[in-house]
């Protein structure tokens, strides 16, 4: 397979922290990954600020002990500005609340590469633009700056106005506790489109096929409480995937039966035929040539009706009812005991 070169990795050691000396950090968005990123950096020992509309997120970063503002004012007050608000959202706020506040000297930092590279936000030259994004939801990368296990996360850099882009955002990664297990090379196009791919293709499949799973086996008789115990809810599932990650998507098959390993490995290629690649070409292509980007702002435009649609469709399957029953009955075994 092409490109199956090793990707730098970058650790604590690697890494000198002088550069953000004296600066302020703002936190624009103290939503999931701006809480955490918040706190992390403020208990790593950095002056941090939060940029944030009045609203339950603000109240929040007061309760937690930041300074906060206006997000106009937290950019003019600030040398380093994470931008952490939804895709969608970002570039109606940069252009109203923040392009005109971006000095020389000034770092934007994103915790995905989405709108840099689809190109919904332009920075002025003088600006370092960096990313730094975590793989792993927002209240993870708190858990495991707590727990000082660390987690991954993605690096780049877009634009180098001052020289030291690519120290800054490594510091950075560092302080809030990544490099523990590791800072990857990457670049915002890398980041933007493998993430959404990640997403639309094995989760977004894996998702279906679930439902699909559950759908026939109901259908041939069998008990949708066992149907849905044995795909997920046993918490079996939890514990393959860490399979994977400590020893190895296919390595960890010792750990299963030879009923479980022959019948996966003789009937997954079954399930990604030619149909299947065909679809996973095309997402990629879509993502790759700013398709998906553009029919997503549309969508966001536009009030998000499909989305909305798609969601209340999804809650009103009848796997929902089936997993509260499974809850309730494994919450009573327990409490029982």
């Amino acid at each position: 397979m092409a490109n199956m070169k090793a990707t730098k990795v970058y650790h604590d050691a690697d890494i000198d922290s002088s550069v953000l000396d004296g600066g302020k950090i703002a936190i624009i968005g103290y939503g999931n990954q701006g809480r955490s990123h918040a706190l992390n950096l403020r208990d790593s020992g950095f002056k941090v600020i939060v940029g944030n509309i009045k609203d339950s997120y603000w109240d929040q970063a007061l309760k937690d002990g930041f300074e906060v503002y206006p997000i106009d004012k937290a950019v003019e007050l600030s040398d380093i500005i994470y931008i952490l608000l939804p895709d969608e959202m970002q570039p109606n706020v940069y252009r109203q609340m923040i392009e005109g506040k971006l000095k020389p000297g000034k770092t934007l930092v994103f915790a995905s590469g989405f709108n840099i590279h689809f190109k919904w936000i332009s920075v002025p030259e003088h600006v370092d633009v960096v990313m730094e994004a975590p793989r792993m939801l927002g209240f993870g990368v708190r858990e495991h700056y707590l727990d000082k296990s660390g987690f991954p996360t993605l690096i780049a850099v877009h634009q180098d106005a001052s020289g030291n882009a690519h120290k800054t955002v490594l510091a950075l990664a560092k302080a809030i506790g990544a490099t523990k297990m590791g800072a990857f090379e990457s670049s915002f196009e890398e980041e933007a489109v493998l993430d959404c791919f990640s997403e639309q293709g094995c989760y977004a499949g894996m998702y279906a096929l679930i439902q699909k799973h559950f759908e026939i086996a109901v259908e041939a008789g069998y008990s949708p409480e066992i149907v849905v115990l044995e795909l997920w809810k046993s918490g079996e599932l939890l514990d393959e995937i860490r399979a994977w990650m400590k020893d190895g998507i296919f390595r960890q098959i010792k750990y299963h039966s030879h009923t479980s390993g022959y019948g996966s490995l003789t009937r997954g290629p079954r399930l990604v035929g030619s149909e299947t690649e065909k679809q996973l070409r095309t997402t990629l292509y879509e993502l790759q040539h700013g398709y998906f980007a553009r029919e997503l702002m549309m969508e966001f435009l536009t009030g998000e009706t499909v989305f909305n649609k798609l969601v209340q469709e999804a809650l009103s399957h009848p796997i929902n009812e089936v997993e509260e029953r499974v809850t309730k009955q494994l919450q009573a075994e327990s409490t029982s005991r």
